[in-house]
């Protein structure tokens, strides 16, 4: 029972350890895509702890990306690499209660457009602050970290960030957070305190997506608003979680595997018609599989099993 208990986080440090191999065979590009799809993978899978069970649709992705990127971007000539990683998970996460503790007690249309406003507020709030305090529009950032630093570094966050959403499960907060989902009153009259579990997996969620934007920024060389703030950071998170099953530990990353691939080909193949393939990709997504892959396996199962008990009562 207990190894079987423990089957997951040993399967993922298993995977994670068999493709810490790759990058020291692959040639750049081939770094690129293991990069680009890891990162899709941490995204979407640290997006859903927090908007899976409870239905919160959050789009601040980009802000707390932006944050971890900024974070690097300012500290790099002054503060040991490891160091900047350990600050910017502390920001995210200081960030993170700061805005869970004032808006959480939003629901609905209200969340998803406050979320989606924080990270242009986040954006437009540096953009100032370069242009009248320091002078410029941008930061350079002279770290010697190669695309296969990165993608290691990489690697090691989306098993930690499976790992962290295993034990969220298990815990007696992942159930709290799955009541909530189901309904806020039933869960307040079962004696859970709405608001500091929220927050507190709202911050975890934060924290793992500011460590992606600190991971990442090393490779972009030059940061700056535009690029780290991008509105399709806070969206594609969603459509990936969304196919493959956001209430669904491994649902995003089914989900994001497959369609970061079909993004990187509609966006090489069709650039000026990218942005409405994504949206139709969007729409079909939430009306074809408004659960998911996962939702729709389980359907299957759950049908299955009614066919079968009455032919084995017969």
């Amino acid at each position: 029972m207990m190894s079987r208990a423990f089957l997951f986080p040993i399967a993922v440090i298993a995977v994670a350890g068999c493709l810490a191999f790759l990058p020291s065979y692959l040639d750049d590009y081939g770094i690129g895509i293991m990069i680009g799809l890891l990162n899709a993978v941490i995204l979407a899978t640290a997006w859903a702890l927090f908007s899976g069970p409870t239905g919160y649709i959050s789009l601040a992705t980009a802000a707390f990306f932006g944050v971890g990127a900024y974070t690097v971007a300012v500290l790099n000539e002054s503060v040991p690499y490891p160091l900047i990683l350990i600050a910017a998970a502390i920001i995210g996460a200081l960030v993170s209660l700061s805005i869970g503790l004032a808006t959480l007690r939003l629901a609905g249309i209200y969340f998803v457009i406050f979320t989606f406003g924080l990270s242009e507020m986040v954006r437009q709030m540096i953009t100032w602050f370069e242009v009248n305090i320091t002078g410029t529009l941008g930061r350079y950032i002279f770290l010697p970290i190669e695309p296969r630093h990165i993608a290691w570094q990489l690697l090691g966050l989306a098993a930690l960030t499976l790992v962290v959403g295993w034990l969220i499960r298990r815990s007696k907060t992942g159930l709290a957070l799955r009541v909530i989902g189901d309904d806020e009153v039933v869960a307040a009259h079962c004696g859970i305190n709405i608001a500091r579990v929220k927050v507190l997996l709202f911050g975890v969620s934060a924290t793992l997506l500011t460590l992606a934007g600190a991971i990442q920024a090393p490779r972009y060389v030059y940061v700056e608003p535009a690029i780290v703030f991008n509105p399709t950071l806070s969206f594609l998170p969603v459509i990936m979680a969304l196919l493959g099953g956001a209430r669904s530990l491994i649902g995003p990353t089914l989900g994001a595997i497959p369609l970061f691939l079909l993004f990187e080909w509609l966006s090489a193949s069709y650039p000026n018609a990218y942005s409405i393939l994504l949206g139709a990709v969007f729409i079909v997504i939430v009306y074809a599989l408004p659960q998911g892959v996962t939702g729709l396996i389980r359907r299957w199962r759950e049908r299955s099993a009614s066919v079968v008990q009455p032919e084995e009562a017969a």
